[in-house]
């Protein structure tokens, strides 16, 4: 099994954890909110998103051991999911999650948490693709340490991406923000199926 790079784990990650699905949503919750509590929001959305990818990486091999999941069913699953993500990713339209506002800002809270962080920006397909990489790691330190760094730095993207959605659509413009979703959910589809293949070619070496 060939050695992935830093930049083969931060590209993965910015693939399946981009929150490019999630800005809209964010921009919604943080309609007639001061510039302190936007602030708080996207401090929030990625601490979130941080503990969902830190918890997949720390805990995730021992799931699939305690519920005895060969690692190749488990790629064949991820694939799947992550097939599912790019689709709808290529297909995202414009939604809107808030009705009049929320009356308190603790109610915006709860919802920066679910569903901005969770599953719009780290869901089951990123979940799955850093159990995935970790399966990689086994016991090398410096590979753990590289996995580690690309999320920290997929953390760092996320938070600024969150603290500076107003401008960054605004650059972008809906056209752009589209693009790019679209973007980001081919290279999902194609991250999805090379999980799969990896998982049929495990699982039947007879057969792929």
């Amino acid at each position: 099994m060939n050695e992935l790079s830093f930049q083969h784990y931060l590209l993965g990650l910015l693939a399946v954890a981009n929150n490019i699905p999630a800005i809209p949503f964010f921009l919604e919750l943080c309609q007639g909110r001061s510039s302190r509590e936007e602030h708080k929001l996207a401090l929030i959305a990625t601490i979130s998103s941080f503990i969902t990818m830190i918890t997949a990486m720390i805990a995730g091999m021992g799931v699939l051991e305690f519920f005895d999941i060969s690692i190749h069913a488990f790629r064949i699953a991820g694939g799947l999911i992550l097939l599912n993500t790019g689709l709808q990713m290529m297909n995202t339209t414009k939604q809107v999650i808030v009705q009049n506002g929320p009356s308190s800002f603790s109610q915006v809270i709860s919802l920066a948490i679910i569903p901005v962080s969770i599953p719009l920006t780290t869901g089951a397909g990123t979940m799955s693709t850093i159990i995935l990489f970790t399966n990689r790691i086994h016991h090398s330190d410096t590979l753990a340490l590289k996995l580690l760094g690309a999320i920290i730095c997929m953390t760092l993207i996320i938070y600024l991406s969150f603290r500076y959605s107003t401008d960054i659509t605004r650059i972008l413009g809906e056209t752009g923000m589209d693009v790019l979703a679209k973007i980001f959910g081919l290279i999902t589809l194609a991250l999805g199926i090379q999980f799969m293949l990896s998982g049929l070619q495990g699982a039947f070496p007879k057969l792929v």
